[in-house]
């Protein structure tokens, strides 16, 4: 019965493209008898403003619509160009002061660009590049979406009212915002719509149940907002917009991306909050602030941050750019994208299309003589052998690079055929890192489990090395002391946990690891060059975590891994 459905499908797919192609064809054969151009209104953009120069009953009834608006220019696109009505609103048009330009496109096409109509009727009025939630607004809805399931709540109250979806959004961004969420996900499935939220680098289901119909204004709306082009489904799109809280402006960055069922959504929160972070509040220990402190205080060579994406790179690197960021220095920044604005600092972004990549555009900020320069990201060769060179003649350099772990870092940039002649005296500081969940203080309850670990947890502590200060474990060395689960309660939104704290592993380039990659060191040389320096690995540094009471053993296994104590 299934496979019979889908045949039936592919069939009625196969004969509604065979019918476009036809209408195309017609289009392409009138817009040559009348001398005109023709146009594919799958493949352009639809100016919203363009659209409402004239009436949705006009454009059906004569069959065109207005498309694009440049100064007095704007883009007519029609069915038949001997329609007399047609010809009458083109004279309107034209007493207002407008140039029409004519194009001949097909009906099918057409009739998608009508599609926009009810949304412009609804939402142009409210378009303004921003959504405005007030501090009234907040008021109202802050005490109101404490949970997952309180959000789920108002999006049920808002779909039965006559509201409409448009406060659907303003819902999904404030509940974000009132949980700490990063990112609201929009993902259509064969009989639903599916809304989530990352939290703390986890996705929770918020709600499922959305009309098909309304889920298409919400993404109309959100294109809108984005600078998208609303009538383009079949391809990817990136965009963003601003929400405005009074106090401060929150960036959101939004992609759109076609899938099988619908277009999926993701809307990326750039809180300005997130980069106010000190190095106290990266979470770091004594010993390694001591060490960051010292390389930070180098007038040159290079801080290279490694770990996933969404391990929290940026976010660090940022706390050292603002930790450097002095009145008499030069700081420039390369990035793609830039995600938050930094004040003082000069940000340059990425722009492949007019040939601003890493390789040039960072061979452009050295001629600017920087004292401080961030890279993004190292992605090849070119890239590298500039931001080691930038390192070498006299710039503090600070990048990212995509490694397991520190140790990786060193035979990742061979991989990519950087000389071992400057990598060594190059590279000051290999950091590799990854974010666990903080425990919720108002409800973490003490963990069992222990009792059965006191044996491993002394064997770790012992080995620790001894720039490790263990005064704040004498506890637990002792073979008492409590570790801690997660449990969950209103403050924490009923998850147990209230924001990430980075685990780190720092690896420094001393004179011995500096002379064995000049021989082209394997990583287990590294490993080997590490411990005799002290280095703690990521998922001791998750351990320690774990014994202060900041995080759990389940998070730090599923960050890290099953946990060797040796």
């Amino acid at each position: 019965m299934a496979d019979a459905l889908q045949k039936k499908s592919a069939i009625e797919d196969k004969l509604k493209k065979i019918e476009r192609e036809a209408e195309e064809r017609d289009a392409k054969r009138k817009a040559s008898d009348a001398g005109l151009s023709y146009v594919d209104l799958k493949n352009i953009p639809v100016q919203i403003d363009a659209l409402s120069l004239i009436s949705k009953e006009d454009a059906i009834k004569n069959k065109m619509a207005v498309v694009a608006k440049k100064r007095n220019s704007v883009a007519v696109v029609v069915s038949d160009p001997k329609n007399q009505g047609t010809k009458k609103v083109t004279e309107r048009l034209k007493s207002q002061g407008l140039k029409p330009e004519i194009m001949v496109g097909s009906l099918a096409g057409l009739r998608t660009i009508w599609r926009s109509y009810d949304f412009v009727k609804k939402e142009l009025a409210e378009i303004t590049g921003q959504v405005v939630i007030d501090s009234q607004r907040l008021k109202e809805l802050r005490p109101k979406l404490v949970s997952i399931q309180s959000a789920k709540d108002e999006i049920v109250k808002i779909l039965g009212s006559k509201l409409g979806v448009a406060p659907v959004l303003e819902i999904l961004l404030a509940a974000a915002l009132s949980l700490k969420g990063s990112d609201i996900h929009l993902e259509p499935g064969e009989k639903n719509i599916k809304f989530r939220l990352r939290i703390d680098g986890l996705l929770h289901d918020v709600f499922n149940e959305i009309a098909t119909q309304d889920y298409f204004f919400l993404i109309s709306r959100i294109k809108l907002l984005s600078s998208m082009k609303l009538n383009i489904h079949d391809a990817a799109q990136d965009g963003r917009f601003t929400i405005n809280l009074g106090d401060k402006d929150i960036e959101i960055r939004s992609s759109v991306l076609p899938s099988e069922y619908g277009e999926t959504a993701v809307l990326r929160i750039l809180d300005p909050e997130t980069i106010r972070l000190t190095l106290n509040d990266l979470g770091l220990r004594d010993d390694d602030l001591v060490i960051i402190n010292e390389e930070l205080g180098r007038p040159n060579g290079m801080l290279l941050n490694t770990g996933p994406t969404g391990s929290g790179k940026t976010t660090t690197l940022y706390a050292f750019i603002m930790q450097v960021n002095k009145p008499e220095s030069k700081i420039i920044t390369l990035e793609d994208p830039i995600e938050y604005r930094l004040e003082g600092i000069e940000q340059t972004q990425v722009d492949d299309e007019a040939g601003y990549t890493f390789g040039n555009g960072l061979r452009s900020i050295v001629r600017q003589d920087p004292d401080v320069i961030l890279v993004g990201e190292i992605r090849d060769l070119e890239t590298a052998d500039i931001a080691l060179n930038a390192a070498l003649t006299g710039h503090l350099v600070f990048s990212t690079l995509h490694t397991n772990d520190s140790f990786g870092a060193i035979p990742r940039l061979l991989d990519l055929g950087v000389k071992t002649a400057i990598i060594g005296p190059a590279l000051n500081l290999i950091i590799a890192q990854r974010l666990v969940r903080r425990l919720c203080d108002k409800c973490k309850a003490e963990d069992s489990s222990f009792g059965g670990l006191k044996k491993q947890v002394q064997s770790f502590l012992k080995n620790l090395p001894d720039k490790v200060s263990k005064s704040k474990y004498k506890d637990f060395i002792k073979g008492q002391g409590k570790i801690f689960k997660a449990r969950g309660c209103t403050a924490c939104g009923g998850i147990g946990y209230g924001g990430r704290i980075a685990i780190m592993e720092l690896l420094r380039i001393n004179d011995e690891l500096s002379g064995l990659i000049s021989k082209e060191v394997t990583e287990s040389e590294i490993k080997k060059s590490a411990a005799k320096q002290g280095t703690v690995s990521i998922q001791g540094s998750g351990i320690l975590k774990i014994l202060e009471g900041v995080t759990t053993i389940e998070e730090v296994i599923r960050v890290t891994g099953p946990i060797v104590w040796q």
